[in-house]
């Protein structure tokens, strides 16, 4: 986080002093975290929480806590902003929803990995893989060809409830 709103001595005031209106003073709590070059990050906090209420929660902490509380509250406030209704809260659950649907979608590829191994295993005997390098261009092979049936069928069932845990069917 940058940590000088203003340089010593000079006189532009920081982004919550300019939006303000009030003249910025040497030990301004805003200074090191809202710089001039950045008004619309002040105008989103002081929006959403108050300068008042931003001022408070920044003077009870301790000063090297304050960089990242403030990163924390110019997020919310940019949520905020952006869906006013449900902030930050909305932009986890689309992201929980995106995890889960991909949850599901390499469970599925998984369990259709397994099917196709154990179709390629069954189709094979004696341990004998086409995809092998040593057997790959077998006269044997080419003789025999696939097998189309396999012995048994693997299907997987995801429960859409739990979404954790495939549970398998034969």
């Amino acid at each position: 986080m940058k940590e000088s709103g203003r340089k010593q001595g000079a006189a532009s005031p920081c982004a919550a002093c300019k939006l303000l209106r009030r003249r910025c003073a040497q030990d301004c709590v805003f200074a090191p975290y809202f710089p001039a070059e950045e008004p619309q990050k002040f105008a989103n906090v002081h929006k959403v929480f108050g300068a008042s209420n931003v001022n408070k929660m920044l003077q009870e902490l301790p000063v090297h806590q304050r960089g990242d509380a403030v990163s924390s509250i110019v997020y919310e406030a940019n949520a905020r902003v952006r869906d006013p209704v449900y902030g930050c809260v909305g932009a986890i659950s689309s992201l929980q929803q995106q995890i889960d649907a991909l949850q599901t979608q390499l469970a599925l590829t998984q369990a259709e990995v397994v099917h196709l191994r154990v179709r390629q295993t069954a189709s094979f005997p004696h341990g004998f893989c086409p995809t092998s390098p040593s057997n790959s261009g077998s006269p044997t092979f080419k003789l025999m060809g696939p097998q189309t049936m396999p012995i048994f069928d693997l299907d997987m069932v995801v429960d859409q409830a739990s979404l954790g845990e495939p549970m398998w069917s034969f």
